[in-house]
Parts: structure tokens; C-alpha cells; sequence
């Protein structure tokens, strides 16, 4: 099911990101472009990480920025940027970040699924090795084929 969610549109790989708040600007480019959320998500990520700190930073080397259902998402959308020389989130135990995954949720049920699946993926350290050192696109989506 990941592969029907991290197509070719939604997945980027870019060595010239040196700053956590452009990564997840980035990471959200195509979500935006294609109407699943609005600039107001964004907003909403930002805000929270004030309040929180790196909430969406779950692992090492793993950030998934996400907000509330009513803070801009339109869709149920995932998108994902790998970020090769790795990127400082401020995360103390989890930094540096190579993996971004943008998550948007119309509602609090229609993602479950998805993110048993990015949780299965995530858990993976084989995988998820693969994809902060893939060269290509294709690379990335032959290691997310198999979830």
C-alpha cells in the first residue's frame, strides 16, 4: 500500500537542504501542489514545534511533521524527502534527521492503516538504511514496493 502512497511525484531526494524548517517545507511541496493540504498545515506544524520542540522527529534519522485534521488537511496524503548529509532538527537523541515523511489526515480513523505500515517500514533499520542512501527515486520505491 505504501507504493500507491509514495509515488514517483511524491518522493525527492535533495542534498542541499541544511535547515529542519526548509526540509519540511520541502517535504510538504508536493501535498501542497496537489491540494491535500493547505499552506495553513504548514502553519499548524510550525506552531506546534514552537510549543513542543521536535514532536514529529520519532527516531533516529526519521521525522514525520504532521498536524491536526482540521488545521489544513483536505486529504489523506503522505509524501517523502531524503536528505542524504542529514539535517540538525534539534532533536538531542534523534538527530542527525536523513528521512522525512509529510503525513496529512482528513480525520483521526482513514490514516491507520497507513501508518501501521510506515510503522512497519520505520521499524526496519535495513530499510530505512537503503532509502537515507538511495541515489534515486527508483531506489527509494523498490525498498517501499515491499510494505
Amino acid at each position: 500500500m505504501l507504493k500507491d502512497w509514495l509515488t514517483s511525484e511524491r518522493i525527492q531526494i535533495r542534498t542541499d537542504i541544511t535547515d529542519w524548517r526548509e526540509a519540511v517545507e520541502v517535504s510538504a511541496e508536493p501535498l501542497l501542489k496537489e491540494g491535500t493540504i493547505t499552506p495553513d498545515y504548514l502553519t499548524a506544524i510550525f506552531a506546534q514545534r514552537e510549543k513542543l520542540g521536535p514532536y514529529f522527529v520519532l527516531a533516529p534519522g526519521i521525522a514525520m511533521p504532521h498536524a491536526r485534521p482540521e488545521e489544513g488537511a483536505n486529504g489523506l496524503g503522505l509524501s517523502l524527502l531524503t536528505l542524504p548529509p542529514g539535517v540538525k532538527f534539534n532533536s538531542e537523541d534523534n538527530d542527525p534527521v536523513y528521512t522525512v515523511v509529510m503525513l496529512s489526515a482528513p480525520d483521526k480513523h482513514s490514516h491507520i492503516e497507513l501508518i501501521s505500515e510506515l510503522a512497519e517500514l520505520f521499524s526496519s533499520d535495513e530499510d530505512m538504511q537503503k532509502i537515507h542512501q538511495a541515489k534515486t527515486i527508483h531506489e527509494i520505491q523498490e525498498v517501499i514496493s515491499r510494505y
